[in-house]
């Protein structure tokens, strides 16, 4: 299996990082930032960088603009990163950049309930 961190995509990450979308920045700045649980911006992670990446949840987020929607990009790289990080036991959520404009607090609920959810299937699976 391939190493998960890649250094050759960190200085395109940190331009990323520098240069983040609208929504990224919303996302970041008025929630993920100060989480309880440590997320992680445009992080490293095999062959892809990943929009926010939560190591403790195994939680993967993507931000999704137009380009995302298309068929070919679906098909090609959405999908390829998808069973990639499967492969790591990593959930992977996909939120389009609308939802973030239109739905803010949905999309926040949405997160902390993911993470949550994903910290006690880990808790449990531990137990046993």
């Amino acid at each position: 299996m391939q190493k998960i961190h890649n250094k050759n995509l960190v200085s395109n990450a940190k331009k990323l990082r520098k240069n983040m979308t609208k929504e990224e920045r919303h996302l970041w700045y008025d929630y993920l930032r100060d989480y309880p649980v440590k997320f992680l911006r445009q992080k490293p992670f095999g062959n892809y960088i990943i929009d926010f990446y939560c190591e403790k949840a195994k939680i993967a987020i993507e931000l999704d603009g137009s380009q995302h929607f298309t068929e070919q990009n679906i098909i090609n790289n959405d999908n390829q990163r998808d069973t990639y990080l499967k492969k790591y036991n990593i959930t992977f959520i996909r939120i389009p950049n609308n939802e973030i404009n239109n739905n803010f607090a949905g999309v926040c609920e949405y997160i902390d309930l993911s993470v949550k959810k994903s910290l006690s299937v880990q808790s449990l699976s531990q137990q046993s």
